[in-house]
This record gives C-alpha cells, structure tokens and sequence, in this order.
C-alpha cells in the first residue's frame, strides 16, 4: 500500500490504534480525518497532532453513517483510503439477563457500521487511484475469547466480510487489506484491562511496515500465529485462552 499522498478517514480514530495509525500516517505524508463519538477524545487528538481533521460522528446509527458520507466526500473529495477502527467490546455472561439494544450497539458499531460505510463510500473510491478499504478485524476472529462473546463474533463475521470483499474488488483497482490485532494496549473494552497486551507504537509500527511491503493481512504476535494456525491448533489457542 502507498502510505503518502492518501486522504484517509478513519473511524474510531480519536483514541488507541486508530489514532496511532493516523499520526503514522501522517508522518508519511497522507492527509487524514478521524471520527469519534466522543468530542473531548476528538479535541485531545487534534491537539497532538494538529494537521490531523476531526469529524464528531456515531458509526453506531445508519442516519450519521450517511451523514459521514455527504460530508467526508464534500469536504475531501480526494479521499481514497478508508479504514474501518471503530469498535466496542464488552464482557458479559451469557447466561445473565442482558438489555438487547447494548447487545445490538456492539454489533452496530462492530460489524454493521464497517459494511454499510464500506457500501456508502466503495462508489467514491472506485474512481479515486490508489484507492484501498481497510477493516480491522481480531485474532480473536480465528480463537475467540469467550468472555467477550458478541466482539468475538462480530470480528469472525468482518473477517469472513473481507475476504468475500477482496474477492469481488480483485479486478476493480481498490485494495482490500485486513489489519489483525492480538491484544493490545489500549482502553477497549475499559481502562485498563489490556495492559498485558502489546504497547500500541510497537504494534503499529509493524503494521505500517506491513502495509509498506503490499501485505493484505497484516499480523503481529499471537495474531499472526491464529491467522494461520490449523483447526487442531485453533482448538488448542481456544482452550489455553479459556480454560474450564
């Protein structure tokens, strides 16, 4: 992937990865916008990275997707990269009394909003040179963490959504590329709850690497390792991440 000269939106890009991939690709010389639903995250980003655009906006409803549309396209028309960040994760026991709508947020935010923007915006980046969507899955797509059930699900849906994606584009001129977190530093899911995980300029720096190299899938750590894994050793990830 060409990492300068792009016009990117980002999603979720306010905080955690998503602001960590637009400063690196800011750095490389590409023109980026992030959107977020929380405004004081928003106004902390552009204060570090003061070229960087902002765009306050939940993914999680169709009305502000179509609104991100007409007004990503509006005000940057040279826009031909989009990277779908945004995500949620929560824990939860099934076998608790659950309020549906926090259920169907999740699954909004998750995997209904990368779609539908994909479907919104992939008329626009096919006249766009250089054009590529890119979806940020989990490794918790190929093992799920049974803790975290409906994220789980969401990203092995994304990940299947990509690939069928990547096929229909292959002749089309827009790149199709999935980046694969393992755990990772950052506040989802809560603060504090993945501080085991890899720091985030770590793990984005290999992914910007990746993406340099033309690399669709782009790994790090125990991603890479589920990414490819066997049936057998899925089955082995899955019980050492779950243990009875």
């Amino acid at each position: 992937m060409q990492l300068s000269g792009n016009t990117i939106l980002i999603t979720g890009g306010a905080s955690g990865i998503g602001l960590a991939l637009a400063e690196r690709f800011l750095q490389a010389g590409s023109e980026v916008i992030v959107c977020g639903r929380r405004e004081n995250k928003l106004r902390e980003a552009k204060q570090k990275l003061p070229k960087l655009h902002t765009h306050l906006c939940d993914v999680a409803t169709a009305e502000q997707r179509l609104a991100l549309r007409d007004w990503v396209q509006t005000n940057f028309p040279a826009l031909n990269v989009l990277i779908n960040n945004a995500g949620i994760q929560r824990r939860i026991s099934l076998t608790q009394p659950e309020h549906w709508e926090t259920t169907r947020e999740e699954l909004a935010i998750n995997l209904e909003a990368p779609i539908h923007l994909t479907t919104l915006l992939l008329p626009h980046l096919l006249q766009r040179e250089n054009a590529a969507l890119i979806n940020v899955t989990s490794g918790l797509a190929f093992s799920p963490l049974a803790g975290v059930p409906v994220y789980s699900a969401t990203k092995a849906a994304l990940h299947s959504f990509t690939l069928s994606l990547r096929h229909q584009l292959r002749d089309c001129g827009v790149q199709v590329i999935e980046i694969i977190p393992p755990a990772v530093d950052t506040d989802l899911g809560g603060p504090g709850l993945h501080t085991f995980g890899a720091p985030v300029a770590t793990f984005t720096d290999a992914i910007m690497a990746q993406l340099a190299e033309g690399s669709v899938e782009a790994t790090f750590g125990m991603s890479a390792k589920a990414s490819s894994a066997s049936q057998a050793e899925l089955k082995a990830i899955f019980r050492a991440m779950n243990p009875a």
